[in-house]
C-alpha cells in the first residue's frame, strides 16, 4: 500500500479523490482540508507521497510542501500537485518547487489512481 496525504480545501474534490484511491486498493489515504492540518499529521503518518492542491487559502500547495519538507525526516517526501491552472509556466514553477508530477483539474476520477501510480512509479 502506498501511503498518501491528500491536501485539498474543496470537500467534494477530497471525496472524489478518496473514492478513486479507495477503489484502486493500492493506497492508504489520509485527507487534509488545509496545509496546516497536513503539517500536524505528516510526521506521524509518514506518507510515501503527497498529493497537494495548488490554490488553497492561508497556505497554498507550494508553501505546504516547503513547510513539510522543513520537518525532520520529511525533506524527501515526493509531491504531486493538482491544479486547474496548468500550463508551461505554471508547471515549470511547480517542478522547480519540487514536484514529482502535476495532475490537471478537472481530472478523470476513473483514472486518477493510475495517474498517481504512473508518476510515483517513476521514482521507484
Amino acid at each position: 500500500m502506498i501511503k498518501v496525504i491528500h491536501v485539498e480545501d474543496d470537500d467534494d474534490i477530497r471525496e472524489l479523490v478518496g473514492l478513486s484511491l479507495e477503489i484502486s486498493g493500492e493506497f492508504e489515504l489520509l485527507s487534509c482540508a488545509s496545509g496546516s492540518e497536513a503539517l500536524s499529521v505528516v510526521e506521524a503518518f509518514k506518507p510515501d507521497v503527497l498529493l497537494l492542491d495548488v490554490m488553497m487559502p492561508n497556505m497554498n500547495g507550494v508553501e505546504t510542501l516547503e513547510n513539510i519538507r522543513s520537518l525532520e525526516g520529511c525533506s524527501k517526501i515526493p509531491a504531486i500537485f493538482v491544479t486547474a491552472r496548468a500550463g508551461v509556466d505554471k508547471n515549470k514553477e511547480l517542478f522547480e518547487a519540487g514536484a514529482l508530477g502535476v495532475i490537471v483539474k478537472p481530472f478523470e476520477v476513473a483514472t486518477l489512481a493510475e495517474q498517481i501510480l504512473t508518476i510515483f512509479d517513476g521514482i521507484n
